[in-house]
């Protein structure tokens, strides 16, 4: 108990910034799983994206944040919110539902958690400190970004390009109607 009190008067604003994301994040992610309304669901995922995307500026990954912003708060979520409101679920399509897959949920959800907790309580998982000597302020910045991905990891960044380009050529070819097909 005294351990747990030493840490609350041992934290600086950046640490109470954090227990409050983190706080928010939690609850808005426990209500993507619970919400009944898909739109509440879309919603609480956006809530959840912005907490991450503040943990990560407290990291010092600027860039990280803003592309997380960007890209999954506005156009993923955007086009979860379209694909919701265009298929025009029902009451009826969630009380399709058994009660064999919500135990089965229920479960797989408990064993996750007790083997969090357990990876976290192990001696071994100690959170590192930070050497204010050697820290870098420049760790998350784009700069570093681009340095790191066009020298160490060119390779596999461009095998994602070609991975993505064949993608893109797959959905077009898919996509594609034939002379004889119907126009819906």
């Amino acid at each position: 108990m005294t351990e747990t009190l030493d840490f609350f008067k041992n934290l600086t604003p950046t640490g109470y910034l954090f227990l409050a994301l983190t706080a928010i994040t939690l609850f808005s992610a426990i209500g993507v799983v619970t919400a009944r309304n898909p739109i509440y669901s879309v919603l609480a995922l956006i809530a959840t994206f912005f907490c991450l995307s503040g943990h990560y500026v407290l990291l010092n990954a600027q860039f990280l944040a803003a592309v997380n912003i960007i890209v999954y708060a506005g156009a993923i979520m955007v086009l979860f919110l379209f694909t919701i409101m265009f298929l025009n679920l029902r009451k009826e399509d969630e009380e399709s539902k058994t009660n064999l897959t919500k135990m089965a949920s229920v479960i797989v959800g408990g064993l996750l958690m007790v083997m969090l907790i357990t990876i976290f309580r192990a001696k071994s998982a100690q959170i590192p400190t930070v050497n204010q000597m050697s820290f870098d302020s420049k760790t998350g910045l784009v700069e570093n970004l681009g340095r790191l991905l066009y020298n160490d990891y060119i390779l596999p960044f461009e095998l994602a390009s070609v991975l993505f380009l064949v993608a893109m050529v797959g959905a077009v070819m898919l996509g594609k109607r034939e002379a004889g097909d119907r126009h819906f």
